[in-house]
């Protein structure tokens, strides 16, 4: 049976997507990668169309609302890894990817307002009993900000990643093109936060 990585945060531009498409990408040259993109928006559909044929294969689906039980299963018993890509709500699809994850990964940006969207997100995991891991995404190198935000998920004793991606242009250029930053730019700094992610999901989720 696949990992199965959901993406979730309810408040929108968090950077599920990015997130999502990248991840697949790090792995997909050493695992069988799948994505499920039950976000009504199609960005990681998008995504994926875009992926040339030299570029490493991914699994790929998009459907959603009663069907996705059935389509979380089958696609789980065909994959190593199955990425699923919520909506930025809480709604009965979002909540059923979070009751198959073998891990709930919640990106957070450096702002208050992304901080209390992700207490509906936390809440729903733990009523689930679903493992959790908290990354802050698109991140400046320093600021008051972010070490408040650090501090208060400290406080609270939430999981949150030693690593963090930082608000670089490059997670963009990659995916404009289909890509990922480790395809497209493998030794910048961007690849290389991105693949100390990767690695310390599959630890966590081992």
């Amino acid at each position: 049976m696949a990992l199965i990585l959901t993406i979730a945060q309810q408040k929108g531009g968090a950077g599920k997507t990015m997130l999502a498409a990248n991840l697949a990408a790090a792995w997909a040259p050493n695992h069988r990668v799948t994505l499920l993109d039950i976000d009504p928006q199609r960005s990681l559909s998008r995504w994926h169309k875009l992926r040339g044929a030299g570029l490493s294969a991914l699994g790929f689906s998009d459907v959603s609302g009663w069907r996705l039980r059935g389509e979380l299963d089958r696609l789980a018993g065909a994959a190593d890894i199955l990425i699923v890509d919520t909506p930025p709500q809480i709604d009965s699809d979002a909540a059923g990817a979070v009751r198959a994850a073998s891990l709930v990964l919640i990106p957070v940006q450096p702002s208050m307002p992304d901080l209390w969207a992700t207490e509906g997100t936390l809440k729903l995991a733990t009523a689930e009993r679903r493992p959790v891991a908290i990354l802050l995404n698109r991140t400046p190198a320093k600021s008051a900000l972010r070490t408040r935000v650090e501090t208060a998920f400290t406080k609270a004793g939430l999981p949150l990643l030693p690593m963090v991606l930082g608000d670089r242009r490059g997670f963009a250029q990659a995916f404009a093109q289909g890509m990922g930053v480790t395809e497209a730019s493998p030794r910048s700094v961007a690849a290389m936060e991105l693949s100390a992610l990767a690695d310390a999901i599959l630890e966590i989720a081992r």
